[in-house]
């Protein structure tokens, strides 16, 4: 037990140096160049739900004693304008104080990273257990050589799509930030703490409603573990770590503890929202400006989503259909991806919210951002992973194509919406491609756990 407490004492140094280094670029970044590189009008950066300018607007008509929600402008929660409505306020000059603004976001990926770290760190000390009891060397060395918390903390941090998001003034890093804090207590198994940031995510933006599935499954059995049938293949003198096998028990009054936990704070966040809107609005009008206006698809300007430009040309008599199909569409991959990836409920988090990033209304470059920062939690599982460099060129040329074609449609006007829509089709394609390679290595590389498990069984027999 010493000898790994000495190699990660070793790695600490170049980790934090390099998580230091980000939150140093993004600070001179947000400082010395507030309107050169400042992305808040860009749509693949800010959305109408993310957008601090749309904020700004609702927290100052609910300084004018009236509706936040009033026009069309605002449809976030009522408590971000409570937390980050007051960084808002102009200064003596007229200019928004967009260094306050700026430093909490950075704050929110520092304090995210290091939530991803953590939780690398819980998976690997799990996944080395399991790999030990079956008695698969070879993915043990690999899986103890690569401390994969670091490289997801580090990818998060050191992510394009994340930076320019933090210079985007966008609110997705607090979205980010409350969403891995669930599966973070989750994975402790601190029941209030996964409850606690799964009902502030719902809130916040709905889709993180469907990782209550890999919350439970993380609650009740534990980390992440090769199939359970595996274990049987195993005898019981070559169990070198008994104690792995009993994380297969699920327990259902941790399950219980979590919906009572998420019915707790859901009811305070109510409360706290009805305080909020009081003598302004009410909880009616925020369902209705919030989830409704998510689910409804209302506002139909340009993002990196696939959902604008169909709804802007489909007619108004199939309008209800579509939106049913498009939403059903996430729920319908929940229950079989939960039954083939039970066994990897990190895993199956990151699939959901990968998924979620494609399909959603208003999706931006910030929600890639944070699953392809827990992608690298598993990048020991995902070493064999095909189409790699083609999926970076891919993400890489669309992102850069995207703006180019956004100002030959909107200022040049020498395009049109297709240009425009053609690189968010491709973008969507490519994280279709991620997913769906990302799943197939996943039980590609249980598939070979089985295979060296079987073979060493037969090799003691």
């Amino acid at each position: 037990m010493e000898k790994p407490s000495e190699k990660s004492t070793k790695k600490q140094p170049w980790f934090w140096s390099s998580a230091v280094a980000s939150v140093i670029l993004r600070l001179i970044l947000i400082v010395y160049f507030p309107n050169t590189l400042n992305f808040s009008s860009r749509p693949e950066v800010s959305t109408p739900l993310t957008s601090l300018r749309r904020l700004a607007e609702g927290y100052w008509l609910k300084q004018s004693s009236m509706s936040p929600y009033a026009g069309s402008m605002y449809h976030g929660s009522p408590l971000l304008l409570s937390i980050l409505g007051p960084l808002t306020i102009d200064r003596g000059e007229g200019k928004s104080n967009h260094l306050l603004c700026g430093l909490a976001f950075v704050i929110a990926d520092f304090i995210t990273a290091i939530l991803i770290r953590a939780i690398g760190q819980l998976l690997q000390v799990a996944d080395i257990k399991s790999l030990k009891s079956l008695g698969a060397t070879t993915h043990l060395n690999v899986s103890e050589n690569f401390p994969s918390g670091d490289i997801a903390a580090l990818v998060y941090l050191w992510n394009p799509l994340t930076i320019i998001t933090c210079l985007g003034y966008s609110t997705s890093p607090i979205e980010n930030l409350v969403t891995v804090l669930s599966i973070y207590g989750a994975c402790m198994r601190l029941v209030p703490l996964a409850a606690f940031g799964w009902v502030i995510a719902s809130h916040l933006s709905l889709y993180p409603v469907i990782l209550v599935i890999p919350l439970v499954l993380l609650v009740g059995s534990g980390l992440d573990t090769p199939p359970r049938k595996l274990f049987p293949y195993i005898d019981d003198d070559q169990i070198q770590n008994k104690k792995s096998l009993n994380q297969i028990i699920f327990s259902w009054r941790r399950v219980f503890l979590f919906f009572l936990w998420a019915s707790i704070w859901a009811f305070y966040v109510l409360i706290l929202c009805g305080i909020s809107l009081k003598d302004y609005s009410s909880l009616g009008e925020m369902f209705k400006r919030t989830y409704g206006f998510i689910l409804s698809v209302e506002d139909l300007s340009p993002n990196i989503g696939v959902l604008w430009y169909f709804f802007a040309e489909v007619f108004d008599f199939f309008r209800n259909f579509f939106l049913m199909v498009f939403h059903i569409n996430i729920l319908f991959m929940v229950l079989p991806l939960a039954i083939r990836l039970h066994h990897r409920p990190c895993f199956l988090a990151f699939v959901y919210i990968a998924i979620s990033s494609i399909l959603k209304s208003y999706p931006s470059v910030g929600d890639s951002a944070l699953y392809l920062g827990l992608l690298g939690l598993f990048v020991n599982a995902l070493a064999d992973m095909q189409f790699s460099f083609f999926l970076f060129s891919g993400y890489l040329g669309t992102l850069l194509l995207s703006p180019v074609m956004h100002n030959l449609w909107i200022w040049r006007g020498t395009g049109n919406a297709n240009f425009y829509y053609a690189t968010a089709m491709a973008y969507a394609c490519f994280q279709i491609i991620l997913v769906v390679e990302s799943v197939s290595s996943m039980l590609n590389h249980d598939r070979a756990l089985k295979k060296g498990t079987t073979t060493v069984t037969k090799k003691v027999q």
